[in-house]
């Protein structure tokens, strides 16, 4: 493929790929679902990333369609940026506290400090 390695032609060809599948992938990246914004975004990170990990370098002609290749990296990328919006949504980062801490006699207050963590 053109868009591999480091040459100006590679840079060329990267920069011709990404504004050539940008609207597709950002399409299929709307279609899930996703608003205007968050889509666009996703859409831009996706890219990055593909650059980033050069990825581009592990593809080979005889092994398939570009397309089919980008539409699987893009599943993947959407369903690893859910896990790790879902991971966050549920608490990563913050301080667990365990219920044997907790006086006895207290729920209430307990309850009150756990629905704050979320």
């Amino acid at each position: 493929m053109e868009a591999q390695g480091r040459s100006p032609a590679a840079e060329a060809a990267l920069e011709k790929l990404c504004r050539t599948y940008w609207r597709p992938i950002y399409g299929f990246v709307r279609r899930q679902g996703v608003g205007t914004e968050e889509a666009k975004d996703l859409t831009q990170s996706f890219f990055a990333l593909l650059l980033e990990r050069r990825d581009l370098d592990a593809v080979r002609r005889e092994k398939g369609r570009l397309r089919s290749y980008l539409l699987t990296s893009v599943k993947h990328f959407l369903a690893s940026e859910q896990r790790r919006a879902m991971a966050i949504k549920r608490g990563k980062g913050q301080r667990l506290v365990p219920l044997e801490e907790v006086k006895r006699g207290q729920p209430l207050q307990c309850l009150v400090y756990i629905h704050n963590l979320v």
